[in-house]
């Protein structure tokens, strides 16, 4: 036998080796603590905006100006003074006739006739501005119960609401084919949503089409006149015009006949709504238009700001057929404003 001591075998396995005196304190050392921003990030920074994209200041303006409202006190002042200013020119008109029938039957006669035949104009104007009122109201009346009729799943509400539809269209004759077609199939529908999206068929595609003209012809004229007319709030003038003109048009096809002041009243409706919904603005269903606008722009500001004008005037007649409309859109398509843009823009601005 060997008298070597038998060697010892070799250590392969490093976490059994010794730890050093320069590993000691890196293995001890704790782990740092996330180091914490203060202040805001750069997610935080809003987005530079494109200032040369083009923003539809004209349709803007015309908003806040069509939504602007007075206080109690200014509201008080113009009653006050209407109401006295009435007085006043009750007075003098009594005084002027009696004077003038003293001293002459004939011509104080006169005077009298015409003072009469004023007064009955004017309160012949008040009560077509009244029915302009009831007949708006009567729309809306109509469409809440068709909603309230699809919402319960009441037949004979929506039956009640298609009545209604079918007198106040009675007279039309532009829908005396769907009227027919109407009433030869609504008997054999015994369904809310059937029963009410026929109706919509039947009588109000026709009403839509003839709304899409309006509103195709009035983006038409804000856009031209912003693009082509430079003359200071020349294009701020014509879209309140152009607008209150496509409102009270769309009222009248579909059935509302709004007066002056009731066309105010329903221009004021429209812009609340969609500056409550924050569509008075450039979002992402106006892309395509925005996009042309921002081309156009390269080549001429006010062309760009002509295409956004008048697809923000597109957008306004979109919410005037909403709001005018007796039954929601649910069967028939809502329009949309790119179309509408495009189809009313076509040789206008070649793209």
């Amino acid at each position: 036998m060997s008298d070597k001591p038998p060697k010892k075998p070799l250590l392969l396995d490093w976490d059994t080796r010794e730890e050093t005196a320069a590993d000691a304190p890196r293995a001890r050392r704790p782990a740092a603590a996330p180091e914490t921003v203060s202040g805001p990030t750069p997610a935080d920074v809003p987005p530079v905006p494109d200032l040369d994209l083009p923003q539809g200041q004209a349709m803007l303006a015309a908003s806040r100006i069509a939504t602007v409202r007075s206080s109690r006190l200014g509201r008080f002042a113009g009653w006050i003074f209407g109401t006295l200013l009435s007085f006043v020119l009750s007075v003098a008109a009594w005084d002027f006739v009696t004077s003038l029938l003293s001293r002459n039957s004939v011509l104080g006669a006169a005077a009298f006739v015409l003072i009469g035949t004023a007064v009955l104009t004017a309160l012949a104007l008040a009560l077509r501005e009244w029915w302009a009122y009831v007949r708006l109201e009567r729309l809306d009346n109509l469409r809440e119960a068709a909603i309230a009729a699809r919402a319960t799943n009441d037949l004979k509400a929506a039956r009640r609401v298609v009545t209604s539809i079918e007198k106040m269209y009675g007279h039309r004759a532009d829908l005396r084919w769907g009227k027919a077609r109407l009433a030869e199939r609504q008997a054999e529908v015994f369904d809310v949503d059937g029963l009410l999206g026929l109706a919509e068929n039947e009588l109000l595609v026709t009403l839509d089409q003839s709304a899409r003209r309006e509103i195709e012809a009035a983006a038409r004229q804000v856009a031209a006149v912003t693009a082509l007319v430079p003359l200071a709030l020349a294009d701020v003038a014509t879209a309140l015009y152009a607008n209150l003109r496509m409102v009270r048009r769309i009222a009248e096809i579909y059935g509302g006949r709004s007066g002056s002041f009731g066309s105010v009243r329903l221009l004021r409706r429209v812009f609340s709504s969609l500056i409550a919904a924050g569509a008075v603005a450039m979002t992402d269903d106006l892309l395509h238009s925005v996009a042309g606008g921002g081309v156009l722009s390269k080549v001429s500001r006010r062309f760009g700001e002509g295409m956004v004008n008048g697809a923000l005037t597109a957008r306004v007649g979109v919410a005037a057929m909403e709001l005018c409309r007796p039954l929601p859109f649910h069967t028939a398509p809502r329009p949309k404003v790119t179309n509408l843009i495009s189809r009313s823009l076509t040789g206008l601005f070649d793209r």
